[in-house]
Protein backbone atom coordinates (compact mmCIF):
# COMPACT_ATOMS: atom_id res chain seq x y z
CA UNK A 1 0.00 0.00 0.00
CA UNK A 2 1.62 3.30 -1.04
CA UNK A 3 2.28 5.88 1.65
CA UNK A 4 -0.24 8.76 1.37
CA UNK A 5 1.09 12.13 0.29
CA UNK A 6 1.91 14.24 3.35
CA UNK A 7 4.40 16.79 4.61
CA UNK A 8 6.21 13.91 6.31
CA UNK A 9 6.47 11.89 3.09
CA UNK A 10 7.89 14.95 1.33
CA UNK A 11 10.51 15.44 4.06
CA UNK A 12 11.40 11.74 3.85
CA UNK A 13 11.73 12.05 0.08
CA UNK A 14 14.09 15.02 0.48
CA UNK A 15 16.36 12.94 2.72
CA UNK A 16 16.13 9.92 0.39
CA UNK A 17 16.97 11.83 -2.79
CA UNK A 18 20.06 13.49 -1.39
CA UNK A 19 22.57 14.20 -4.17
CA UNK A 20 20.54 12.14 -6.65
CA UNK A 21 18.84 15.32 -7.84
CA UNK A 22 20.03 18.89 -8.33
CA UNK A 23 19.23 21.41 -5.63
CA UNK A 24 18.19 23.99 -8.21
CA UNK A 25 18.79 27.69 -7.60
CA UNK A 26 16.04 30.16 -6.77
CA UNK A 27 17.32 33.36 -8.31
CA UNK A 28 15.91 36.89 -8.37
CA UNK A 29 14.39 38.27 -11.57
CA UNK A 30 15.08 41.98 -11.89
CA UNK A 31 13.42 42.21 -15.30
CA UNK A 32 10.16 40.72 -14.01
CA UNK A 33 10.30 43.02 -10.97
CA UNK A 34 10.23 45.94 -13.42
CA UNK A 35 7.01 44.59 -14.95
CA UNK A 36 5.05 43.27 -11.95
CA UNK A 37 4.61 44.43 -8.33
CA UNK A 38 6.89 43.08 -5.61
CA UNK A 39 10.06 41.01 -5.70
CA UNK A 40 10.31 38.00 -8.01
CA UNK A 41 12.33 34.78 -7.99
CA UNK A 42 12.59 31.85 -10.37
CA UNK A 43 12.90 28.25 -9.16
CA UNK A 44 15.09 26.94 -11.98
CA UNK A 45 13.92 23.32 -12.31
CA UNK A 46 15.08 23.27 -15.93
CA UNK A 47 18.54 22.84 -14.37
CA UNK A 48 17.79 19.25 -13.34
CA UNK A 49 19.80 16.51 -15.06
CA UNK A 50 17.08 15.73 -17.60
CA UNK A 51 15.82 19.30 -17.93
CA UNK A 52 12.74 19.27 -15.69
CA UNK A 53 11.36 18.82 -12.19
CA UNK A 54 10.37 15.23 -13.06
CA UNK A 55 13.76 13.97 -11.86
CA UNK A 56 12.57 14.40 -8.29
CA UNK A 57 9.43 12.26 -8.41
CA UNK A 58 10.82 9.60 -10.73
CA UNK A 59 13.89 8.96 -8.59
CA UNK A 60 11.94 8.94 -5.33
CA UNK A 61 9.59 6.26 -6.67
CA UNK A 62 12.45 4.16 -8.05
CA UNK A 63 14.27 4.20 -4.73
CA UNK A 64 11.18 2.73 -3.06
CA UNK A 65 10.92 -0.31 -5.38
CA UNK A 66 11.52 -3.80 -4.01
CA UNK A 67 14.32 -5.94 -5.47
CA UNK A 68 11.74 -8.01 -7.36
CA UNK A 69 10.18 -4.88 -8.86
CA UNK A 70 13.59 -3.55 -9.89
CA UNK A 71 14.44 -6.79 -11.65
CA UNK A 72 11.13 -6.86 -13.59
CA UNK A 73 11.40 -3.22 -14.67
CA UNK A 74 9.19 -0.14 -14.74
CA UNK A 75 6.86 1.52 -17.22
CA UNK A 76 5.19 4.90 -17.65
CA UNK A 77 3.12 6.90 -20.10
CA UNK A 78 4.57 10.36 -20.63
CA UNK A 79 4.68 13.22 -23.12
CA UNK A 80 8.38 13.57 -22.53
CA UNK A 81 9.68 15.02 -19.27
CA UNK A 82 8.61 12.19 -16.97
CA UNK A 83 9.79 9.80 -19.66
CA UNK A 84 13.27 11.30 -19.75
CA UNK A 85 13.60 11.47 -15.98
CA UNK A 86 12.43 7.89 -15.45
CA UNK A 87 14.62 6.60 -18.28
CA UNK A 88 17.71 8.37 -16.98
CA UNK A 89 17.40 7.38 -13.34
CA UNK A 90 16.16 3.83 -13.99
CA UNK A 91 19.06 3.18 -16.37
CA UNK A 92 21.48 4.66 -13.86
CA UNK A 93 20.14 2.28 -11.22
CA UNK A 94 20.18 -0.71 -13.58
CA UNK A 95 16.38 -0.98 -13.79
CA UNK A 96 14.80 -1.87 -17.18
CA UNK A 97 12.47 0.91 -18.32
CA UNK A 98 9.69 1.10 -20.92
CA UNK A 99 8.02 4.36 -21.93
CA UNK A 100 4.80 4.87 -23.90
CA UNK A 101 4.78 8.33 -25.52
CA UNK A 102 2.20 10.14 -27.68
CA UNK A 103 2.83 10.19 -31.41
CA UNK A 104 2.87 14.00 -31.15
CA UNK A 105 5.61 14.11 -28.49
CA UNK A 106 8.42 16.57 -29.36
CA UNK A 107 11.19 14.84 -31.29
CA UNK A 108 13.88 15.99 -28.87
CA UNK A 109 12.06 14.36 -25.94
CA UNK A 110 11.60 11.08 -27.81
CA UNK A 111 15.26 11.04 -28.85
CA UNK A 112 16.48 11.85 -25.35
CA UNK A 113 14.29 9.15 -23.79
CA UNK A 114 15.70 6.53 -26.13
CA UNK A 115 19.18 7.93 -25.57
CA UNK A 116 18.83 7.37 -21.83
CA UNK A 117 18.26 3.66 -22.52
CA UNK A 118 14.48 3.30 -22.51
CA UNK A 119 12.39 1.07 -24.75
CA UNK A 120 9.92 3.50 -26.34
CA UNK A 121 6.49 2.93 -27.91
CA UNK A 122 4.59 5.85 -29.46
CA UNK A 123 0.81 5.48 -29.22
CA UNK A 124 -2.08 7.95 -29.66
CA UNK A 125 -2.10 11.72 -29.23
CA UNK A 126 -2.07 12.17 -25.44
CA UNK A 127 -0.76 10.50 -22.31
CA UNK A 128 -4.19 9.07 -21.63
CA UNK A 129 -4.30 7.43 -25.06
CA UNK A 130 -1.21 5.40 -24.20
CA UNK A 131 -2.51 3.98 -20.93
CA UNK A 132 -4.14 0.96 -22.62
CA UNK A 133 -0.73 -0.02 -23.99
CA UNK A 134 0.80 0.50 -20.55
CA UNK A 135 -1.77 -1.78 -18.94
CA UNK A 136 -1.19 -4.43 -21.61
CA UNK A 137 2.55 -4.46 -21.01
CA UNK A 138 2.09 -4.55 -17.24
CA UNK A 139 -0.11 -7.62 -17.63
CA UNK A 140 2.25 -9.36 -20.04
CA UNK A 141 5.61 -8.49 -18.48
CA UNK A 142 4.93 -7.78 -14.82
CA UNK A 143 6.27 -4.22 -15.02
CA UNK A 144 5.70 -1.69 -12.22
CA UNK A 145 3.85 1.48 -13.17
CA UNK A 146 5.52 4.74 -12.23
CA UNK A 147 2.67 7.14 -12.90
CA UNK A 148 3.65 10.65 -13.96
CA UNK A 149 1.46 12.32 -11.31
CA UNK A 150 -0.98 9.84 -9.75
CA UNK A 151 1.58 8.09 -7.52
CA UNK A 152 1.90 9.62 -4.01
CA UNK A 153 5.63 8.79 -3.98
CA UNK A 154 6.11 10.69 -7.23
CA UNK A 155 4.18 13.69 -5.88
CA UNK A 156 6.24 13.57 -2.66
CA UNK A 157 9.41 13.73 -4.72
CA UNK A 158 8.14 16.75 -6.62
CA UNK A 159 7.20 18.34 -3.30
CA UNK A 160 10.86 18.49 -2.25
CA UNK A 161 10.98 21.57 -4.45
CA UNK A 162 8.73 23.29 -1.90
CA UNK A 163 11.11 22.40 0.93
CA UNK A 164 13.97 24.01 -0.98
CA UNK A 165 11.98 27.13 -1.84
CA UNK A 166 11.19 27.77 1.85
CA UNK A 167 14.89 27.51 2.64
CA UNK A 168 15.99 29.68 -0.29
CA UNK A 169 13.33 32.42 0.00
CA UNK A 170 12.11 32.18 3.63
CA UNK A 171 9.80 35.20 3.33
CA UNK A 172 8.08 34.08 0.12
CA UNK A 173 4.42 35.16 0.00
CA UNK A 174 3.23 33.68 -3.31
CA UNK A 175 4.09 30.60 -5.35
CA UNK A 176 3.18 30.17 -9.02
CA UNK A 177 3.21 26.53 -10.09
CA UNK A 178 2.31 24.94 -13.46
CA UNK A 179 -0.42 22.28 -13.39
CA UNK A 180 -0.65 19.24 -15.64
CA UNK A 181 -1.79 16.14 -13.81
CA UNK A 182 -1.25 17.92 -10.50
CA UNK A 183 1.61 15.95 -8.94
CA UNK A 184 4.03 18.87 -8.67
CA UNK A 185 1.60 21.39 -7.22
CA UNK A 186 0.16 18.78 -4.83
CA UNK A 187 3.56 17.87 -3.45
CA UNK A 188 4.60 21.50 -3.13
CA UNK A 189 1.29 22.45 -1.51
CA UNK A 190 1.39 19.82 1.26
CA UNK A 191 4.99 20.74 2.11
CA UNK A 192 4.54 24.52 2.01
CA UNK A 193 1.12 24.80 3.64
CA UNK A 194 2.23 22.56 6.53
CA UNK A 195 5.14 24.88 7.28
CA UNK A 196 3.64 28.23 6.21
CA UNK A 197 -0.16 28.13 5.82
CA UNK A 198 -0.30 31.80 4.85
CA UNK A 199 1.67 31.42 1.64
CA UNK A 200 -0.57 31.81 -1.40
CA UNK A 201 -0.24 29.01 -3.95
CA UNK A 202 -1.54 29.68 -7.45
CA UNK A 203 -1.69 27.00 -10.11
CA UNK A 204 -1.36 27.91 -13.78
CA UNK A 205 -2.77 25.90 -16.69
CA UNK A 206 -2.84 26.31 -20.43
CA UNK A 207 -6.26 27.49 -21.62
CA UNK A 208 -6.07 24.69 -24.19
CA UNK A 209 -5.96 22.08 -21.41
CA UNK A 210 -7.93 23.48 -18.42
CA UNK A 211 -8.51 20.23 -16.53
CA UNK A 212 -7.86 21.50 -13.00
CA UNK A 213 -9.61 24.81 -13.64
CA UNK A 214 -12.79 23.16 -14.92
CA UNK A 215 -12.70 20.30 -12.40
CA UNK A 216 -12.50 22.69 -9.44
CA UNK A 217 -15.58 24.49 -10.68
CA UNK A 218 -17.42 21.21 -11.14
CA UNK A 219 -16.31 19.88 -7.74
CA UNK A 220 -14.86 16.66 -9.13
CA UNK A 221 -12.30 15.56 -11.77
CA UNK A 222 -13.54 16.06 -15.31
CA UNK A 223 -12.35 14.56 -18.56
CA UNK A 224 -11.50 17.54 -20.79
CA UNK A 225 -10.23 16.96 -24.34
CA UNK A 226 -6.93 18.80 -24.70
CA UNK A 227 -6.23 21.02 -27.69
CA UNK A 228 -2.81 21.45 -29.24
CA UNK A 229 -0.70 23.75 -27.08
CA UNK A 230 2.82 25.07 -26.66
CA UNK A 231 2.56 23.72 -23.11
CA UNK A 232 2.59 20.08 -24.28
CA UNK A 233 4.25 18.91 -21.05
CA UNK A 234 1.19 19.85 -18.99
CA UNK A 235 -1.51 18.92 -21.51
CA UNK A 236 -3.56 16.14 -19.90
CA UNK A 237 -7.18 15.17 -20.40
CA UNK A 238 -7.96 14.68 -16.71
CA UNK A 239 -6.49 15.88 -13.44
CA UNK A 240 -5.28 13.09 -11.17
CA UNK A 241 -7.84 11.42 -8.90
CA UNK A 242 -5.33 11.58 -6.03
CA UNK A 243 -4.08 15.08 -6.75
CA UNK A 244 -7.48 16.74 -7.23
CA UNK A 245 -8.48 16.79 -3.53
CA UNK A 246 -5.10 18.22 -2.56
CA UNK A 247 -5.45 20.99 -5.13
CA UNK A 248 -9.03 21.63 -4.02
CA UNK A 249 -8.07 21.91 -0.35
CA UNK A 250 -4.66 23.59 -0.45
CA UNK A 251 -4.28 25.58 -3.68
CA UNK A 252 -5.62 29.12 -3.41
CA UNK A 253 -6.40 29.71 -7.08
CA UNK A 254 -5.94 28.33 -10.58
CA UNK A 255 -5.60 30.66 -13.57
CA UNK A 256 -5.47 30.06 -17.32
CA UNK A 257 -3.09 31.45 -19.94
CA UNK A 258 -3.56 31.31 -23.71
CA UNK A 259 -1.07 30.44 -26.43
CA UNK A 260 -0.08 34.06 -27.04
CA UNK A 261 0.63 34.48 -23.32
CA UNK A 262 2.83 31.37 -23.31
CA UNK A 263 4.77 32.36 -26.41
CA UNK A 264 5.33 35.84 -25.00
CA UNK A 265 6.64 34.34 -21.76
CA UNK A 266 9.08 32.03 -23.55
CA UNK A 267 10.33 35.00 -25.59
CA UNK A 268 10.67 37.16 -22.45
CA UNK A 269 12.66 34.46 -20.66
CA UNK A 270 14.95 34.01 -23.67
CA UNK A 271 15.64 37.67 -24.25
CA UNK A 272 15.50 39.17 -20.78
CA UNK A 273 16.46 36.32 -18.44
CA UNK A 274 18.78 34.46 -20.86
CA UNK A 275 17.18 31.07 -20.13
CA UNK A 276 15.47 28.49 -22.34
CA UNK A 277 12.17 27.29 -20.88
CA UNK A 278 9.53 25.11 -22.54
CA UNK A 279 5.88 26.11 -22.80
CA UNK A 280 4.70 24.13 -19.77
CA UNK A 281 7.54 25.58 -17.71
CA UNK A 282 6.79 29.16 -18.74
CA UNK A 283 3.08 29.33 -17.85
CA UNK A 284 3.74 30.98 -14.48
CA UNK A 285 5.62 33.82 -16.17
CA UNK A 286 2.83 33.97 -18.76
CA UNK A 287 0.31 34.51 -15.95
CA UNK A 288 2.39 37.35 -14.52
CA UNK A 289 3.03 39.13 -17.82
CA UNK A 290 -0.66 38.92 -18.78
CA UNK A 291 -1.85 40.25 -15.41
CA UNK A 292 -3.67 37.07 -14.40
CA UNK A 293 -2.31 37.32 -10.84
CA UNK A 294 -3.03 40.11 -8.36
CA UNK A 295 0.16 41.05 -6.51
CA UNK A 296 1.06 43.79 -4.05
CA UNK A 297 4.23 45.85 -3.76
CA UNK A 298 5.35 43.95 -0.64
CA UNK A 299 4.91 40.46 -2.12
CA UNK A 300 7.78 38.06 -2.76
CA UNK A 301 6.79 35.72 -5.55
CA UNK A 302 8.52 32.51 -6.57
CA UNK A 303 7.61 31.22 -10.02
CA UNK A 304 8.51 27.62 -10.84
CA UNK A 305 10.21 27.24 -14.22
CA UNK A 306 9.51 23.54 -14.35
CA UNK A 307 11.25 22.47 -17.56
CA UNK A 308 13.47 23.49 -20.44
CA UNK A 309 12.98 20.70 -22.98
CA UNK A 310 11.76 22.63 -25.99
CA UNK A 311 12.32 21.85 -29.67
CA UNK A 312 14.83 24.31 -31.17
CA UNK A 313 12.60 24.71 -34.23
CA UNK A 314 9.86 25.96 -31.93
CA UNK A 315 12.27 28.41 -30.34
CA UNK A 316 13.04 29.86 -33.77
CA UNK A 317 9.33 30.38 -34.51
CA UNK A 318 8.73 31.96 -31.11
CA UNK A 319 11.63 34.39 -31.58
CA UNK A 320 10.26 35.46 -34.97
CA UNK A 321 6.79 35.89 -33.51
CA UNK A 322 8.11 37.91 -30.60
CA UNK A 323 10.00 40.25 -32.90
CA UNK A 324 6.85 40.82 -34.98
CA UNK A 325 4.72 41.55 -31.91
CA UNK A 326 7.31 43.99 -30.58
CA UNK A 327 7.49 45.72 -33.94
CA UNK A 328 11.17 44.86 -34.31
CA UNK A 329 10.26 43.22 -37.60
CA UNK A 330 7.71 44.90 -39.84
CA UNK A 331 6.47 44.54 -43.39
CA UNK A 332 5.70 47.79 -45.19
CA UNK A 333 3.77 48.04 -48.46
CA UNK A 334 5.02 51.19 -50.17
CA UNK A 335 3.57 52.49 -53.45
CA UNK A 336 5.94 54.73 -55.43
CA UNK A 337 6.13 56.08 -58.98
CA UNK A 338 7.69 53.56 -61.38
CA UNK A 339 10.70 55.72 -62.19
CA UNK A 340 14.45 55.12 -62.03
CA UNK A 341 15.90 55.96 -58.63
CA UNK A 342 12.73 55.62 -56.57
CA UNK A 343 13.70 52.23 -55.14
CA UNK A 344 17.12 53.59 -54.23
CA UNK A 345 15.52 56.60 -52.57
CA UNK A 346 13.18 54.37 -50.61
CA UNK A 347 15.90 52.10 -49.22
CA UNK A 348 18.16 55.10 -48.56
CA UNK A 349 15.40 56.71 -46.47
CA UNK A 350 14.88 53.56 -44.45
CA UNK A 351 18.62 53.24 -43.86
CA UNK A 352 18.99 56.88 -42.86
CA UNK A 353 16.42 56.34 -40.12
CA UNK A 354 18.22 53.26 -38.78
CA UNK A 355 16.05 50.57 -40.37
CA UNK A 356 17.61 47.43 -41.79
CA UNK A 357 15.97 46.04 -44.95
CA UNK A 358 15.86 42.22 -44.75
CA UNK A 359 13.85 41.49 -47.90
CA UNK A 360 12.30 43.41 -50.78
CA UNK A 361 9.72 42.54 -53.45
CA UNK A 362 8.28 44.50 -56.41
CA UNK A 363 4.73 44.23 -57.73
CA UNK A 364 3.82 45.89 -61.02
CA UNK A 365 1.15 43.85 -62.78
CA UNK A 366 -1.15 43.03 -59.91
CA UNK A 367 -3.07 44.77 -57.16
CA UNK A 368 -4.98 48.02 -56.99
CA UNK A 369 -2.16 50.21 -58.22
CA UNK A 370 -1.83 52.57 -61.16
CA UNK A 371 0.00 51.41 -64.26
CA UNK A 372 2.52 54.16 -63.54
CA UNK A 373 3.21 52.95 -60.01
CA UNK A 374 5.06 50.07 -58.44
CA UNK A 375 4.29 48.52 -55.08
CA UNK A 376 7.33 47.60 -53.03
CA UNK A 377 6.99 45.25 -50.07
CA UNK A 378 9.91 45.60 -47.68
CA UNK A 379 10.64 43.47 -44.65
CA UNK A 380 12.51 45.72 -42.27
CA UNK A 381 14.24 45.25 -38.94
CA UNK A 382 13.53 48.10 -36.52
CA UNK A 383 13.95 49.16 -32.90
CA UNK A 384 10.25 48.74 -32.10
CA UNK A 385 6.77 50.12 -32.68
CA UNK A 386 7.77 53.78 -32.33
CA UNK A 387 10.53 53.27 -34.86
CA UNK A 388 8.08 51.67 -37.33
CA UNK A 389 5.76 54.66 -36.89
CA UNK A 390 8.70 56.99 -37.59
CA UNK A 391 9.53 55.11 -40.81
CA UNK A 392 5.92 55.19 -41.99
CA UNK A 393 5.61 58.91 -41.22
CA UNK A 394 8.80 59.81 -43.08
CA UNK A 395 7.89 57.75 -46.16
CA UNK A 396 4.47 59.38 -46.30
CA UNK A 397 6.10 62.80 -45.98
CA UNK A 398 8.01 61.93 -49.16
CA UNK A 399 4.68 61.43 -50.94
CA UNK A 400 4.51 57.61 -50.88
CA UNK A 401 1.48 55.55 -49.95
CA UNK A 402 2.45 53.28 -47.06
CA UNK A 403 0.64 50.48 -45.27
CA UNK A 404 1.82 47.99 -42.68
CA UNK A 405 1.30 44.50 -44.05
CA UNK A 406 1.00 41.09 -42.38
Amino acid sequence: MPTPLSATSVQEAAARLGDGIVRTPCTPSFHLANRCPGAHYFKAEFRQRTGSFKDRGALNRLLLLSEEQRAAGVIAASAGNHAQALAFHASRLGIPVTIVMPESAPLIKVANTRGFGARVFQVGQTINDGMAEVERLIGEEGLSLVHAFGDPAVAAGQGTMGVEILEQVPDVTTLLVPIGGGGMISGIAVAVKDARPGIKIIGVEAKASPTAFQSLRAGHPLHIPAEETLADGIAVKQIGETTFPVIRDLVDDVVLVDENDIATAIFFLLEQEKVVVEGGGAVGVAALLSDKVNLRAGDKTVTVLSGGNIDVNMISRIIDRGLWLDGRKARLQVTVRDRPGHLNALTRTVASLGGNVLDIHHTRAFGDISVGDVQIAILVETRGRDHVAELVHELKELGHEVEEGP
